[in-house]
């Protein structure tokens, strides 16, 4: 029997999602029922119904800064997902909210707050996303992952948490790693990835150099669905996946060094596994700058190395990669004495604090 029950919340992207599955064991073992809301057919429908975890759809629209048709059309969705979201809590009367961030958790958390149901809302990124923006009057606590974070905070509701980490990161197997990429240990390995989308700048400039870091270099590349190179498919020592679920931990566990964007949940964790990293963040053309914020902590405590898109080129790139290898123990070392720990505990003893008795 449990003894609680906790709608977890959160969408849009894998990044909206896998903080929440990091979580989950945890609240098991404490005695929470789990279930969770979603859009109707978002990436996190998917990953949540794997879990075996009671999933509910409901109507969702995307909150955008800028213009677009769909603006107009899009608010009548989220009050529709704000009726969908009351229903539930009004049937599943849970004890408490936790919110991830994506645009489908603004009407589940307003639905909780009219529902005198406690919130607990978690922001990955230095400063907060439209979604948690418009969340946040509703909540009764927001956590942080950067210490950065909690001046941008209002009304005392800030908490610094560090972003929970999935457990299985800290038992990948390297050889396995090796073996599911069909890759031998006499190159060093780099691992590639352009968060849960794929990125094609980052695509597009490995491949461009890859001749030259194939001399030196074995390479792992998440490159998102459907940028698979089918002329690069046969290259000795490279090796393509759209995207990777339970053998990602060994993968991880085999890489040397790793090239990546900026998101927030994905730097925490090359933090945690102590894999040194180049970053590329999105530029502030395709973003509202939170992984340029996210990118520039991190090199600053000296965890990361960072390049811009506006600057990188080819060469630059390769320069960087190879300047990355050579100093990589001064990158681990600066990771093993970080202050920063996995976020998991702390949050919980957010939630269990917030939860109704």
């Amino acid at each position: 029997m449990n003894k609680y029950k906790i709608i977890m919340t959160g969408g849009g992207s894998a990044g909206h999602v896998t903080p929440n599955l990091a979580l989950i064991p945890k609240l098991k073992s404490l005695g929470y029922d789990v279930k969770y809301i979603g859009s109707k057919d978002g990436i996190e429908k998917d990953i949540i119904e794997k879990e075996g975890i009671h999933y509910f759809g409901i109507s969702s629209g995307k909150l955008r800064r800028y213009f677009d048709i769909k603006n107009f059309t899009d608010p009548f969705k989220v009050i529709k997902g704000l009726k969908d979201a009351y229903s539930i809590m009004k049937k599943e009367k849970p004890d408490v909210v936790f919110s991830k961030g994506g645009f489908v958790t603004v009407p589940v958390v307003m639905a909780a707050y009219f529902n005198k149901i406690p919130v607990i809302s978690h922001e990955s990124d230095i400063t907060p996303g439209l979604a948690n923006k418009l969340s946040t009057p509703f909540v009764s606590k927001l956590c942080v992952t950067f210490p950065e974070s909690i001046d941008k905070v209002k009304k005392g509701k800030g908490i610094l948490t560090g972003t929970p980490i999935r457990e299985e990161l800290y038992f990948g197997d390297k050889i396995k790693g090796l073996q599911f990429c069909k890759l031998s240990p006499e190159k060093p390995l780099i691992f590639i990835m352009g968060g849960s989308l794929g990125s094609k700048f980052i695509n597009d400039l490995v491949r461009e150099g890859l001749k030259e870091l194939l001399k030196e270099f074995n390479i792992v590349h998440i490159c998102g669905k459907n940028h698979i190179d089918e002329s690069l498919k046969d290259v000795k020592g490279y090796v393509q996946f759209e995207y990777i679920r339970e053998e990602l931990t060994h993968v991880m566990k085999a890489a040397d060094i790793v090239v990546s964007r900026a998101g927030a949940n994905s730097i925490y964790e090359f933090l945690a596994m102590r894999k040194p990293n180049l970053l590329i963040p999105l530029s502030k053309k395709s973003s509202r700058g939170d992984q340029i914020l996210n990118a520039e902590s991190f090199e600053k405590r000296g965890y990361s190395m960072v390049l811009e898109e506006e600057e990188i080129n080819k060469a630059l790139l390769i320069e960087s990669i190879r300047e990355l290898y050579k100093n990589r123990e001064s990158y681990i070392k600066a990771m093993e004495n970080s202050p920063i720990k996995n976020g998991v505990e702390k949050i919980v003893e957010v939630i269990q604090g917030n939860t109704k008795k």
